[in-house]
């Protein structure tokens, strides 16, 4: 299904049965309201507004919309901010975040979360049993504009009573941390400071025990306020929106609390931003598509987070806050919106449904424009909505025949001590995935110490900290598995394990990595494969094992090394060598990888095979004989898709 987003309190009351009425012309069926009126729902303490949301809602509902009310909470008004300065953030460099955006606060002030509580239980009690409420979504984009991590007052007391809470003893703390080193001891937790503004590095596990905490502490008070919505309103579900590649806190556990995982797809703004990273050449090439790859990771990452998932806002037309915004070539928002669904999205929601002429977001576009005239995309939604109703019900999506293991902590531990500055897990993950989608093959994400028997191949592209859930999983699994660097470099606390990486990892593996280093732009290795010399940059490690290794170094030193069904690499591997690597592994597994023609990718849901063409030039479909085309043709026109039974 499809819905959009909309702001009632942008706009005249008048405007809003033609608005509703247009809307289900559109063939929307969802509409999510209210994630930023707190000013309006309360204009000064204790005074409350609700006739005009009343009316909103009713008027919505009665045209046949289902309503997604978000909670307001990230955007507190300016009356609250002045009451009560300390619950503002304050970022790495101690200065405090002011007021005029939005997502001005802080996950552990306490008395922001009274304040919080106190609004989303109004709103819970008087909307919770609306029969035009059909859910709920928590705030808005945790993490973004770099706000999971504050540096404030109430930010060290929280981390104090969370430290202590963890560790019980003080010398326990100090021996994890080894704070021996430089003197570092603490006879209390009280004399614990934060990590940020030290001379030089603070002592990495520091760092590492902050990101934890300020992860829980996002996911404490998204599940604060799940808790107050499922008591007032039951039988309805609770979404969140994530963002873009925001790995400050872990969204496999904050989902926990969730029935839908949302994000927010924006596939111009994120290319051009290097959410994940691009060549120069790729963003002129996909600047009006998006790269081809970017809505797709994201899409099976939030899968992996919550298997019902939603796009809560989809780019419609160009977008305000990149450093370019470029409009969408012609085809593309009816590109996005099928590509969502052919990865198992539930509902497809445009951001948004009018364009605002005022205010940070002003170039934004809508599916309608500010004089309220359609947009390009109010058409290409229309489309995709013609073509769901004459396609009818999407056969359901099963497991995919890949599992991509996918750890936010390990984002942390490398962002700590990266050892090169290269050596970004972003990166590393993002080359795993493109290899996979440029082969054909379909992937899952899915969390250290998943169950993995539903697949056929496993990657890893890097898991420094290896915990038994993770690795029973890891041996149990019985197809190809391929580990990265640095796999099992790490304990817990941040150290070296005492039998040298890979660590737990040594009962899959028999090797030991004795030294790493880490390579600087311009300094290249090479290794010997597959009867080619592969270029290596980045990162190489030197192992010891009785293992032959089955590529070596120009030095003669290993490079690759297999031990069953278990395949480690010891460098950063380019895409290329992943590409005919992961595709040898897929044949080992029994899948049918195939190297596709630029700008084409596929997905498959269930019996039907999606294509889509990011390219400025025409595609050839790689379809069976007697395929039946249930969407477009063998020839897929630029920035236009095919949809075939096999």
């Amino acid at each position: 299904m499809l819905g959009v987003c909309y702001y009632p309190e942008h706009w005249p009351c008048e405007r809003w049965a033609e608005d509703a009425r247009r809307m289900r012309e559109l063939g929307l069926t969802y509409v999510r309201i209210g994630e930023f009126a707190w000013s309006r729902i309360e204009p000064e303490p204790g005074r409350f507004t609700w006739a005009w949301l009343d009316e909103a809602i009713e008027t919505l509902g009665q045209a046949g919309l289902r309503v997604v009310l978000g909670t307001p909470t990230a955007t507190p008004p300016k009356w609250l901010v002045d009451r009560h300065p300390d619950i503002l953030a304050v970022d790495k460099e101690g200065r405090v975040r002011g007021f005029g955006s939005r997502r001005h606060y802080s996950f552990s002030s306490r008395v922001y979360r009274e304040e919080a509580r106190r609004i989303v239980t109004l709103l819970a009690q008087r909307y919770g049993q609306n029969p035009h409420v059909a859910g709920w979504q928590t705030d808005n984009e945790y993490g973004c504009h770099d706000t999971t991590r504050s540096y404030g007052p109430e930010d060290l007391r929280a981390f104090r009573e969370w430290l202590q809470a963890r560790y019980k003893d003080i010398d326990a703390l100090n021996e994890a941390w080894g704070n021996v080193f430089w003197s570092m001891e603490y006879r209390s937790f009280e004399e614990i400071g934060l990590p940020n503004q030290t001379v030089t590095e603070a002592n990495p596990a520091h760092w590492l025990e902050f990101y934890r905490f300020s992860s829980e502490q996002v996911a404490s008070f998204n599940r604060m306020q799940v808790e107050i919505l499922r008591a007032h309103s039951p039988g309805r579900f609770v979404v969140h929106n994530f963002m873009g590649y925001t790995p400050d806190f872990d969204h496999f556990k904050l989902a926990q609390d969730l029935d839908i995982a949302g994000w927010d797809s924006y596939p111009l703004g994120f290319t051009d931003m290097d959410v994940l990273p691009c060549t120069e050449e790729e963003k002129i090439r996909y600047a009006r598509t998006g790269h081809p790859d970017m809505a797709a990771f994201h899409h099976d990452l939030y899968r992996g987070v919550k298997p019902r998932w939603w796009v809560m806002e989809q780019q419609p037309g160009p977008v305000n806050w990149a450093h370019h915004n470029p409009s969408p070539a012609p085809g593309m928002v009816r590109l996005w919106t099928w590509e969502a669904l052919a990865h198992g999205a539930e509902v497809v929601s445009y951001f948004r449904w009018r364009q605002f002429p005022k205010a940070q977001e002003q170039f934004h576009a809508g599916l309608n424009r500010p004089d309220f005239e359609p947009d390009v995309g109010f058409f290409e939604a229309k489309q995709v909505a013609e073509e769901l109703q004459n396609l009818g019900s999407l056969p359901p999506s099963g497991p995919a025949p890949v599992a991509l293991v996918f750890d936010y902590e390990a984002d942390w531990v490398f962002s700590i001590q990266p050892q090169g500055k290269e050596f970004v897990y972003r990166d590393l993950v993002w080359r795993f995935y493109q290899a996979l989608r440029r082969l054909g093959l379909d992937v899952d994400f899915v969390s250290p110490g998943a169950d993995l028997s539903p697949y056929r191949m496993v990657v890893v592209p890097s898991l420094p900290i290896v915990r038994e859930a993770a690795l029973r999983a890891l041996q149990a699994f019985t197809g190809p598995l391929i580990l990265g660097p640095r796999s099992g470099s790490k304990t817990e606390s941040l150290g070296i394990p005492p039998s040298l990486p890979p660590g737990p990892l040594q009962e899959l593996l028999p090797l030991k990595v004795v030294r790493v280093e880490s390579l600087p732009p311009g300094l290249w290795e090479s290794l010997e494969w597959g009867g080619k010399t592969w270029a290596v940059g980045v990162w190489r490690e030197w192992v010891e094992s009785r293992l032959v290794p089955e590529a070596r170094f120009a030095d003669g030193k290993g490079a690759l090394y297999r031990d069953g069904n278990c395949l480690y690499l010891a460098f950063w591997p380019e895409l290329e060598f992943l590409q005919a690597c992961l595709a040898q592994q897929a044949r080992a597994a029994g899948l049918s990888p195939q190297t596709l023609p630029e700008g084409l990718r596929l997905r498959r849901r269930g019996p039907w095979v999606f294509a889509f063409n990011y390219s400025p030039e025409p595609c050839l479909v790689p379809a069976p004989e007697g395929a039946r085309f249930l969407l477009g043709g063998r020839e897929v026109a630029p920035y236009n898709l095919s949809v075939f039974k096999g």
